[in-house]
């Protein structure tokens, strides 16, 4: 008899410790949910807040642009992407994204700036030589000296808010040197080109100079 009893009582105990352990199996599942939810609504916040700031950046900071052609060779060719800073104001020397006129269908075009507002900008077109305020410039940039002339008249001063322009690729480059693009209105200009952001792996994939 007495051996039943400890059986019974082995088996209550059982029953009991396996009430328990439910209670407690039961009591996790909500904390569980609980940590679940959280870790979702945490992730979801984090994307939409860093799909706000890409927007933002791209709208009013950043934007990529194409190039198309190869007037700006060796410095950039035909496929690249650039990533523009639409906050930067054009100097000489940075290559810049600009509204091309009404009779280039105001295509965006990329060449480098090579004087600004006030400069005088002198091309020797038998030597190849430009020069900026009497001081010639050294163009470690382009594919060959200037020989190409357009129909532009040097010495030229340049207009107050505007910029001249020259494409890299200097014989294979429509730019200021004509009067269909001329001297470049500053409130044309889209951007400073700063970043090479294709094809990957480029080893101009770095600041644009």
């Amino acid at each position: 008899m007495k051996g039943r009893v400890n059986l019974l009582q082995g088996r209550i105990q059982d029953t009991w410790f396996q009430i328990v352990r439910t209670v407690d199996d039961a009591q996790d599942v909500p904390q569980k949910n609980e940590k679940l939810w959280k870790f979702v609504y945490e992730t979801v916040a984090a994307l939409a807040a860093a799909m706000v700031i890409i927007f933002v950046l791209f709208a009013f900071v950043i934007r990529g642009v194409g190039v198309s052609g190869a007037s700006m060779e060796p410095t950039l060719k035909d496929g690249d992407w650039l990533a523009v800073s639409v906050l930067s104001e054009a100097h000489a020397g940075d290559v810049v994204i600009f509204k091309g006129s009404e009779g280039m269908d105001d295509k965006l075009l990329v060449k480098r700036v090579i004087a600004t507002s006030g400069q005088t900008v002198d091309i020797d077109f038998t030597s190849g030589v430009v020069s900026v305020d009497g001081k010639v410039l050294v163009e470690n940039y382009i594919a060959e000296p200037t020989v190409a002339p357009g129909d532009v008249q040097f010495p030229l001063t340049v207009p107050k808010g505007k910029i001249f322009v020259l494409g890299d690729n200097r014989n294979n480059s429509v730019d200021s040197r004509s009067t269909v693009v001329n001297c470049v209105d500053r409130n044309d200009v889209i951007g400073v080109a700063k970043y090479r952001v294709y094809p990957f792996g480029s080893p101009a994939g770095s600041i644009i100079k």
